[in-house]
């Protein structure tokens, strides 16, 4: 079937490896949306920062944002919400005391007081340089579960180095209350710096790409995917079409799906171009 939506990840996907989006691939997916292909980010960003590059796309997108968990048109509409049950962010950061000082709570908010954090090393080598770049919406509240005052987060976050941050995960998948919440692990071993995401049962990246499909009247045979990591996972595995880029992580490449070129090489681009537009 012809492909009539195109769903995409940002870092490590859309973004080359200095964060910069190559004009090569936005005028691909400027063809694509002429066509007649939606697009669709979809990334573990939060909204304000995949907006930033949502803006630089040459046509209409839409945005699933923090793996799933908001769903919101490029000018801050919300179509779809799940959020994490307070009580639930609660006993995760009860229960991973010893990781506080990578630990954070992202809630959905305008403007200030989005992302959360008992006490930040401006100057520490990974959550400094993330969050110099949100400085005015970005808290210290302390303790961190202070915060969870009433309203739901989006999800809890740990963010630093791979070795710790699997080691929170290890610690998350083995508590009692599993059930309750879903992780969304992101890796650069390239850098060493790594993310972990907790969210709501049930949400990820797949299961908001199915809803909005379901929504827009889009058959899964009829969307695309490109991804890099394990949290695209669960997208790819929806996706009638699951391309994965040529950096990706190895347990992606070994799934036998479409492989595109590397993000340093405007993967996205060769992608659409030879899967959706089919003149490469």
């Amino acid at each position: 079937m012809p492909i009539q939506l195109i769903a995409m990840d940002i870092d490590g996907t859309l973004l080359d490896s200095r964060s910069q989006l190559p004009a090569e691939n936005a005028q691909a997916i400027a063809e694509a949306a002429s066509s007649g292909i939606e697009i669709v980010i979809v990334t573990g960003r939060r909204f304000h920062s995949a907006r930033l590059i949502a803006e630089q796309l040459p046509c209409e997108v839409e945005l699933i944002v923090s793996n799933g968990a908001l769903v919101k048109s490029k000018t801050g509409e919300t179509h779809l919400r799940n959020l994490l049950p307070a009580e639930t962010a609660r006993r995760v950061l009860h229960a991973t005391e010893e990781f506080r000082p990578m630990s954070g709570v992202i809630f959905d908010r305008p403007e200030s007081d989005q992302v959360v954090f008992e006490r930040i090393d401006w100057e520490g080598p990974f959550v400094g340089p993330y969050l110099r770049r949100y400085r005015n919406q970005v808290a210290e509240i302390c303790p961190l579960p202070d915060c969870l005052n009433g309203e739901d987060p989006i999800e809890v976050m740990f963010i630093g180095e791979c070795a710790p941050v699997r080691a929170a995960r290890d610690r998350l998948q083995s508590l009692e209350f599993r059930s309750d919440y879903t992780l969304a692990l992101t890796e650069y071993p390239a850098t060493g710096f790594s993310f972990l995401d907790v969210l709501r049962s049930g949400v990820t990246k797949g299961a908001a790409l199915a809803e909005w499909t379901r929504r827009r009247g889009i058959p899964r045979e009829s969307v695309m995917a490109i991804g890099d990591n394990w949290n695209d996972r669960e997208m790819l595995e929806y996706a009638g079409l699951p391309v994965v880029m040529g950096n990706s992580i190895a347990e992606l490449k070994s799934l036998g799906w479409a492989t595109t070129r590397a993000n340093d090489e405007c993967g996205v681009a060769d992608a659409i171009r030879r899967y959706a537009l089919r003149n490469g």
